[in-house]
C-alpha cells in the first residue's frame, strides 16, 4: 500500500513539473485553451469576494491569489494551479479541482461539499473547518494529518462520480 502511495506521489510530482514548465504556467498572463479561447490568469491577484459561480476556468492559474469568501461554486477549475492561494471561507460547492496543483493552499472553512478533487496535489494545505460532505478525494495527495482529520468528518457520496468521501480518502 505504501509503495502505491509513493508511486502515486511520484507520478503527481512528475505531472506537476511538466504542467508548471509548460507555457500556460510559465508566467504568461493569458494562455490559450483552444483556437481563440483565452485562459484567465489571477496570479497574485486579490479576488476576495468575487463571484465566479458556474464559470469555466479550467487551465487558468490562481497561484498566490487571495480569494477569501469568493464564490467558486460549480466552477470548472480542473488542471489549474492554486499554489499558495488563500481561499478561506470560499464557496467551492460542486467545484471540479481534478488534476490541480493545490499545494500550500488555505482551504480553511471552505464549502467543499460535492467537490471533485481527483488527482489533486494538496500537500501543505489546510482544510481545518472545511465542509467535505460528498467530496471525492480519489488519488489526491494530502498530508497524512489532513487525511486523518478529514476522515473524522468524511460523509456522503459525490453526485458526479458516485464515490463515497470516506472511500476516496482511504479512511479505515
Amino acid at each position: 500500500m505504501k509503495f502505491f502511495r509513493f508511486l502515486r506521489y511520484f507520478l503527481c510530482i512528475t505531472f506537476s513539473f511538466l504542467v508548471l514548465s509548460s507555457p500556460v504556467f510559465a508566467g504568461a498572463n493569458v494562455a490559450v485553451k483552444g483556437e481563440g479561447d483565452e485562459v484567465p490568469s489571477y496570479v497574485r491577484s486579490n479576488i476576495t469576494g468575487f463571484d465566479f459561480h458556474g464559470e469555466d476556468l479550467h487551465l487558468s492559474s490562481i497561484a498566490g491569489a487571495v480569494a477569501r469568501d469568493a464564490d467558486f461554486s460549480d466552477v470548472d477549475l480542473h488542471g489549474t494551479t492554486l499554489t499558495l492561494s488563500d481561499l478561506k471561507g470560499s464557496n467551492l460547492n460542486g467545484i471540479d479541482l481534478t488534476d490541480t496543483l493545490s499545494d500550500r493552499v488555505n482551504f480553511q472553512k471552505t464549502d467543499l461539499r460535492n467537490a471533485v478533487l481527483i488527482n489533486m496535489i494538496a500537500s501543505g494545505s489546510s482544510f481545518a473547518g472545511a465542509q467535505i460532505e460528498g467530496a471525492d478525494f480519489s488519488y489526491a495527495i494530502l498530508d497524512s494529518e489532513d487525511q486523518r482529520n478529514l476522515c473524522e468528518i468524511a460523509d456522503g457520496i459525490n453526485p458526479t462520480t458516485g464515490v463515497s468521501t470516506r472511500e476516496s480518502l482511504e479512511c479505515s
